[in-house]
């Protein structure tokens, strides 16, 4: 049966688990309506991409 040959310690252990960690998405306002959405993707409340309109939206 495999064994480790040395035992790592409490510091390297934490260093290579203080990288698990949450990140919040990142959003940009849209020039068109000014909400927030995901970079790089189709505004979901007006339909437009790159000054464009892309989606057709509904009213609500």
């Amino acid at each position: 049966m495999a064994n480790p040959r040395n035992r790592f310690s409490k510091a390297r252990t934490g260093k290579r688990r203080s990288q698990w960690k949450l990140a919040s998405p990142t959003l940009v306002s849209c020039p068109q309506c000014h909400t927030y959405k995901l970079p790089h993707r189709v505004c979901v409340e007006c339909g437009y991409y790159d000054g464009k309109q892309v989606v057709k939206v509904e009213a609500k």
